[in-house]
């Protein structure tokens, strides 16, 4: 960032005004040169890195798609307990693509660097573990973990073995909150107070009813091993597996699945490691296919006063059966202006300033006084404040939006192979991603507990 633009943030809210081309032209020159360094970057022999997918449903084949944007990344091989998906793996991907139906043949493999893990919830955790063990990098899927008990073996397991591990809220790595981030510490909107964030979808496979193959019986699936970790065991239901987000036994329905993308990018902005305590409701209203998750989940979550930040509430709300026809945003609210975080890679800020004078008049106690009392008030009041004074600030608002073709969860992945070509520290490690994780996994708790959470965001533990 060059000197005068460093200075000019300094300087923001004071004496100098941020207009949106000014922004856009910055963030645009300083990203795409970022950009084309790595599209123009020629991978030698010694800079490949060669993967593999764990669990190749939709994340794993977005992942995937996405990973290989990055120049000098093969794909070596793909395991899932489906094979179908096995089975267009190769057909995307070549005939002679190494499958397997048991993740630790992809560990095994000497000849693979680097491995996402894209399963169900509940396998997450193992896989990354015993990834690391196994020398490989690991990108894994958010939620971190299924179960708040899980983190803290798995970062010991990150710290011990030293491998690079990334977890995939790719809004840790957005052009859109990095502007965001800057302005917020650059004081755009004055001192933080809440934050509402959601994400409504209206739609039968946004509500995770996800199309199940005519081939899906017992000789095609995996289900003994899909189970094996589960404390309960269930006879074979295509619903479960395939459908797996809508059951606690595998998945961490709207809270792990949705409200994790909300606090991922909160916690980028406002460097906030964490909340204090956790409170939600919900139910199910719509969706009663079956699943034994909510489908629409409401969340206060009070961040207290820390060294990285002002004290602030949080709440946080998903519908899936919402009228508006679907739509995400997170609003950061201070005392001098909001950041409105689009569901994409923009954002607005729209900045008031409170006038000095408290106001007179309107609505307010004034005409209820003798004419006698309302003049001797106005007067007194005119003379004490300036014109003004007595005005809030309104002043222009700053939008902005990413260049044409900016993709952030190609830029997640940019970053994690920078992390595992050159030892540079990944933008979203192990802590981070649990201390996103774990409040959301919370939210679950105190839905189902009916009952507030208390959390220790500094040592990442239940307060009981």
């Amino acid at each position: 960032m060059s000197t005068d633009r460093r200075k000019f943030l300094k300087h923001l809210g004071t004496s100098v005004l941020l207009t949106s081309a000014s922004l856009t032209s910055w963030a645009a020159k300083e990203e795409n040169e970022v950009r084309l360094q790595r599209a123009q970057r020629i991978a030698g022999p010694n800079d490949k890195i060669r993967i593999a997918t764990i669990g190749m449903g939709i994340m794993g084949f977005n992942d995937t798609r996405a990973a290989l944007t990055t120049s000098g990344v093969e794909l070596a091989g793909v395991c899932d307990l489906y094979k179908g998906r096995l089975d267009r793996a190769k057909e995307l991907y070549g005939q002679s693509l190494f499958t397997t139906m048991d993740y630790r043949e992809i560990l095994g493999r000497k000849d693979i660097d680097a491995v996402i893990i894209a399963t169900s919830d509940n396998w997450h955790s193992q896989i990354a573990i015993d990834a690391m063990h196994s020398k490989k990098a690991v990108y894994s899927e958010k939620p971190m973990v299924h179960l708040i008990s899980q983190g803290l073996a798995e970062i010991k397991a990150q710290q011990d073995t030293k491998m690079v591990m990334q977890v995939g809220s790719q809004r840790v790595s957005s052009i859109a909150y990095k502007k965001a981030k800057e302005m917020y510490q650059a004081g755009a909107i004055g001192k933080i107070n809440s934050i509402e964030a959601s994400f409504n979808r209206q739609d039968a496979l946004g509500a995770w009813q996800y199309t199940i193959p005519t081939d899906a019986t017992l000789a095609n699936v995996d289900w003994a091993r899909y189970q094996a970790n589960a404390k309960v065991k269930y006879d074979y239901d295509p619903k479960r597996f395939f459908r797996w987000r809508n059951y606690r036994e595998y998945g961490t329905g709207v809270a792990g699945d949705l409200f994790v993308h909300l606090l991922s990018g909160i916690h980028f902005i406002t460097g906030s490691k964490g909340p204090e305590k956790i409170y939600s409701i919900g139910g199910l209203t719509y969706w009663k296919d079956g699943r034994n998750v909510p489908d629409v989940m409401s969340a206060v979550v009070q961040y207290g006063e820390t060294k990285e930040h002002p004290a602030f509430q949080v709440t946080l709300r998903v519908n899936f059966v919402s009228g508006d026809g679907g739509s995400g945003r997170t609003t950061i609210t201070g005392s001098e202006g909001v950041i409105d975080l689009g569901d994409g890679d923009n954002f607005t800020i729209k900045r008031n300033k409170m006038p000095e004078a408290p106001g007179i008049g309107g609505w307010d106690s004034l005409f209820t006084y003798t004419e006698a009392q309302q003049k001797a008030l106005l007067d007194d009041y005119n003379k004490k404040w300036t014109e003004q004074q007595k005005r809030r600030t309104r002043e222009p608002d700053t939008v902005y939006s990413a260049p044409e073709g900016y993709n952030s969860s190609n830029e997640h992945f940019a970053n994690f192979f920078d992390s595992v070509r050159n030892g540079t520290p990944v933008v979203e490690d192990a802590k981070f991603g649990f201390r996103a994780a774990a409040p959301c996994l919370a939210c679950n708790d105190s839905y189902f507990e009916n009952k507030v959470i208390r959390w220790d965001a500094e040592n990442m533990k239940i307060i009981a």
